[in-house]
């Protein structure tokens, strides 16, 4: 299932053309000072993001930070209240969620969200709702079980009688179904067993290593840093350290905070 959503031809907003050689050049996505409000409460003050295409990046800090609201803003689920995201160097602050999914942009949320009255393989093709290609569909599909060999052992099976890890398996599945460009992640390791992190984990790996773009939302800072190229700390809705993930791991700060050292 490697990506093959083309790069925006031109500008989301302005329609200004753009030569492919510069949407080379360019970040994937890229968010410039962005600032987000529930109400009185800020969540992001001026977070500035940049990630090329075939980057995995993974978003740490403790619970409130941002994180989610950083994905959730960049899938328009929340609006911002300045700053921009750009995607290909085009804008794209002010398009629809289902706009964003078009263009290549997948949120796997917190939670896994399945259907659980439905079947593992209907909620696996909810997740190409947006596309027509019907052949193509099948053979994500087919990719979407051998990446998850218990998803196709399940599935005819009601998506809520499967266990926690296979609920999160298949929300993965789903989020893939979009074939995307980016795919955004939100603790998919929350209250997994260990064994079962390592098997997701080993499995994003793969996705990587095959070319996906992926920005990864994770509490386990170990588990995260082990498959992502590198790392950002987000505190207090900014970003407070990045750099490539072997050298965070050996931060003494980034130890102390979120490694349990």
């Amino acid at each position: 299932m490697s990506p093959q959503t083309e790069p925006l031809a031109h500008s989301a907003r302005t329609g200004t053309a753009r030569s492919q050689s510069s949407l080379a050049s360019s970040p994937l996505l890229e968010l410039k000072q962005l600032v987000v409000r529930y109400g009185s409460i800020t969540a992001l003050h001026g977070l500035d993001l940049s990630i090329q295409r075939g980057d995995c990046v993974a978003l740490l800090g403790a619970n409130g930070a941002g994180k989610s609201t950083t994905l959730r803003a960049i899938s328009r689920l929340v609006n911002a209240a300045s700053g921009q995201i750009l995607w290909h160097g085009g804008e794209i602050g002010q398009l629809s969620t289902e706009r964003t999914v078009k263009l290549g942009i997948s949120h796997c949320p917190e939670g896994r969200r399945v259907l659980g009255r439905l079947s593992v393989a209907d909620n696996l093709v909810l997740g190409a709702w947006l596309r027509r290609d019907r052949q193509a569909i099948d053979n994500d599909l087919e990719r979407c079980y051998g990446l998850f060999p218990r998803l196709a052992e399940r599935r005819q099976q009601q998506a809520g009688s499967l266990s926690g890890g296979e609920q999160q398996m298949l929300a993965i599945g789903r989020s893939l179904m979009a074939r995307p460009t980016l795919l955004m992640l939100d603790e998919p390791s929350l209250g997994l067993a260990p064994k079962l992190v390592a098997e997701v984990m080993t499995i994003l790996a793969q996705l990587h290593q095959e070319g996906l773009t992926i920005l990864l939302v994770e509490q386990n800072a170990h588990a995260a840093l082990a498959i992502a190229d590198r790392a950002v700390v987000i505190e207090a809705g900014q970003a407070t350290i990045s750099g490539p993930s072997q050298q965070l791991l050996a931060d003494p700060s980034l130890q102390n905070a979120y490694l349990g050292h």
